[in-house]
């Protein structure tokens, strides 16, 4: 796996941590963000630290691929899910619906692709 495809998984997947999905929206994170402050910030960096020493310790080697053979990076849901794949040369970054077909995962037309350039821009918005 490339450096940049590693930056990638790295980023998706500590966007959706010590958030409740479900729940959760962009303004809410947003008012808890502002009301920690920086004080807030250097704790989640502390726990960001410690949730990936946990994970190097679990072995990491295993990854979940889905049905098309894309590997799924988080599942935000038990339909919506983060992916990584190929497609032309590229890699891109989905967030997306998936729904059953004949047994199989498949990815509907509710989400987004995006390219290595787009997600490093969108990701940098988010950690504001």
């Amino acid at each position: 796996m490339d450096e940049a495809t590693k930056k990638v998984e790295a980023t998706v997947l500590e966007i959706p941590r010590g958030s409740d999905m479900e729940s959760v929206t962009e303004n809410k994170e947003e008012a808890k963000a502002a009301e920690e402050g920086d004080a807030g910030r250097e704790s989640k960096d502390k726990e960001r630290k410690e949730d990936e020493e946990e994970d190097e310790g679990k072995g990491g080697g295993k990854r979940e691929y889905g049905d098309q053979g894309d590997l799924i990076l988080c599942r935000l849901s038990s339909k919506r899910r983060v992916t990584l794949s190929e497609f032309k040369g590229r890699s891109l970054v989905s967030i997306r619906e998936f729904y059953v077909k004949d047994g199989k995962e498949m990815p509907s037309a509710k989400g987004i692709s995006m390219t290595m350039e787009q997600w490093e821009a969108f990701s940098m918005l988010h950690l504001r």
